[in-house]
């Protein structure tokens, strides 16, 4: 691991000193590429300073205490400084490990989410929406930009499926856990017993990319125009704005029609098919590595059931990592960073043994 360490520091380095060669900042390409890198290196070599510190004062200790000749009270800063440090160390070590791990290429990407009523029918629409609501929420907490690419709402005020583009710094890196089937148990406010009733939606988030990320053929799409309608039949268009795009190979259907403009449509659906396939791809791959892996956190299962709301008793439970907050109210709110964060750890930790055991 030192060694990997001191490689880290050494490019780090050569890095500080292009970015301030004013060829390089010319070359915004270029500057962009050392940028990117330059902030993946900051952590782990800012832990690595930290880690040498705590090794130094260890040192630094163990030698005093063997020397000897010290009086009680220095005796015994010297064992108090000689056992925090030892503690340190050993906590830097196991944090610079999953910081080494090898980064998702992801992470930093904006990202498209999908979310489709299941089963219970209006409640499951109702609760599509409580979850579309969560999620911009927690995209407004992080200063990033929501976009509503399409839409299918029920007259309750639900959502038969919304899809929407989440955009800025490291979204996928947030949000890729979130794929999966959420559960909902709540009193449908249509009930007129007062009885709990289960619903379930299923969430799809897929990394946004670009055209050179994914070859398509133009000769492989169906494109169909249709007038967007929204729910009752509001907001009827009496253009045929709406577009539909069939990538025939894999059977990929997507559609938008948010937008007045037919143009402005076919853009963003493009986006959902580039990020549809680009999903595809990756998760056939992921697939094969998460069959070798004990614990699988955020390997994108549409059909595992993820995660369960219990409004009643005013609970979140993320089955996966077996997490249980008590504080449903505000996770729906958008105070999400517990959980996401939970995943994260959860998943680089699983990682991290997968590595070890390899």
């Amino acid at each position: 691991m030192t060694d990997k360490l001191e490689m880290a520091g050494k490019r780090y380095e050569e890095i500080n000193q292009k970015l301030s060669d004013a060829e390089v900042i010319n070359d915004q390409e270029l500057y962009k590429t050392l940028m990117r890198e330059h902030k993946a290196l900051t952590p782990i070599v800012d832990k690595y300073m930290e880690l040498k510190n705590a090794r130094d004062e260890f040192e630094e200790a163990k030698l005093m205490l063997s020397e000897g000749g010290l009086d009680a009270e220095l005796k015994e800063m010297a064992q108090l400084q000689l056992d925090e440090s030892k503690e340190k160390i050993f906590r830097f070590e196991e944090e610079l490990k999953i910081l080494l791990l090898p980064c998702d290429p992801d992470d930093d990407r904006s990202v498209i989410i999908e979310i489709r009523g299941g089963a219970g029918g209006d409640e499951a629409a109702l609760f599509a929406n409580s979850l579309y609501r969560m999620y911009t929420m927690y995209a407004q907490v992080k200063g990033w930009k929501v976009e509503i690419i399409n839409s299918n709402p029920t007259e309750l005020g639900g959502f038969k499926e919304v899809g929407f583009s989440v955009q800025g710094e490291g979204v996928y890196a947030k949000m890729k856990y979130e794929s999966g089937v959420h559960r909902v148990q709540r009193v449908p406010e249509t009930e007129a017993q007062g009885r709990v009733h289960t619903s379930t939606i299923t969430v799809a988030v897929l990394p946004e990319v670009e055209e050179v990320d994914v070859e398509i053929n133009p000769a492989d799409l169906v494109f169909q125009t249709f007038r967007a309608g929204g729910a009752g039949g509001q907001h009827v268009n009496k253009t045929e704005s709406a577009i539909r795009i069939i990538h025939q190979p894999s059977g990929i259907v997507v559609e938008c029609q948010e937008e007045r403009s037919q143009h402005k449509n076919k853009d963003k659906a493009m986006k959902m098919l580039y990020s549809k396939l680009y999903d595809a791809a990756i998760s056939e791959q992921t697939g094969k590595i998460a069959e070798q892996r004990k614990i699988q956190v955020g390997t994108g299962d549409r059909s595992e059931r993820i995660r369960t709301y219990n409004y009643p008793q005013g609970r979140v439970t993320d089955h996966r990592i077996g997490l249980t907050l008590y504080k449903l109210i505000n996770i729906m709110n958008g105070d999400c960073d517990e959980v996401f964060d939970a995943l994260r750890i959860a998943d680089q930790t699983a990682k991290l043994a997968n590595v070890q055991e390899g």
